[in-house]
């Protein structure tokens, strides 16, 4: 079996990007005392150079600035969303899984309406209702994505609720409410993390989809999205770099969060974790 050192390079890789992303959406923007709005026509759509490390856009405003700062934005939707849409997800799944009966299918028949209707075209329709912000982005993400974390935890509730601790928390005449509470719920709160972690990178492109159809942040407020979606007539024009790196802020997020919570996957689940010390 794969000898456990090999998730080390995965770890450390994955867990330097993350870090280098969020100490440059942290400390750039309070160092860096420019404003990303600056618009200078003498620098229009510059490649990227020395004093450019990613160019100019077509209003002449630096665009690695404007990347940091979008990526704060897409960052902040992603974190917010996720975590809002984890506490509804783990409320729905362990209460359907530790209640069960008739609760158990009204609440999963709800998982499976909202489940039929494609998410960008949901998530289209609540931002539709309200003026363009990032709280409306913010609601849009998590009513979209609270359904695969509800599906868990009732999962891993229904497999708890056979275990010798419920048993005997029922046998010391606790009721339904209190071993969800007290003895359920803390034992799939690492799968919701796992979950919460997930949806992170799902959250930021689900944003970055809703700005790039002009539906999600401002026009004039930077988001990886917004900057995308700013940069399709350069790239027409044959100006890759306003594209290429608002793209490579989405992707590497992605990958850098997959990986450590492949890692993450591998520690929760004991099976897999006693493979790998044959």
């Amino acid at each position: 079996m794969a000898d456990p050192r090999t998730h080390r390079p995965r770890l450390w890789s994955s867990a330097l990007t993350v870090g280098v992303i969020l100490l440059a959406v942290l400390l750039v923007p309070p160092l860096v005392q420019l404003d990303e709005q600056a618009v200078d026509l003498s620098r229009k759509l510059l490649p990227p150079s020395w004093e450019h490390p990613f160019g100019t856009d077509d209003l002449g405003r630096d665009l690695l600035l404007r990347c940091v700062y979008g990526l704060r934005i897409s960052l902040l939707v992603g974190l917010v969303a996720a975590l809002v849409a984890t506490v509804v997800g783990t409320a729905v799944g362990a209460a359907a899984g530790a209640l069960g009966g008739r609760t158990d299918r009204t609440l999963m028949r709800l998982v499976d309406a909202f489940s039929s209707v494609p998410h960008l075209l949901l998530g289209i329709f609540v931002v539709a209702l309200f003026r363009p912000g990032i709280w409306p982005v913010i609601a849009s993400v998590a009513v979209t994505h609270w359904l695969s974390t509800a599906r868990i935890v009732r999962s891993e509730v229904l497999s708890l609720r056979t275990r010798p601790f419920v048993d005997a928390a029922v046998s010391g005449g606790a009721g339904r409410w209190r071993v969800a509470v007290r003895h359920l719920l803390p034992a799939v709160l690492p799968q919701a993390g796992l979950a919460a972690v997930l949806m992170v990178p799902h959250a930021m492109w689900h944003e970055s989809a809703l700005s790039f159809l002009g539906l999600g942040l401002p026009s004039h407020q930077a988001s990886l999205g917004n900057l995308v979606q700013n940069a399709r007539s350069s790239l027409l024009a044959g100006d890759w770099w306003p594209t290429l790196f608002p793209g490579l802020l989405l992707i590497l997020p992605t990958l850098a969060i997959a990986g450590l919570a492949g890692v993450w996957r591998d520690r929760l689940n004991p099976r897999r974790r006693s493979e790998l010390m044959l």
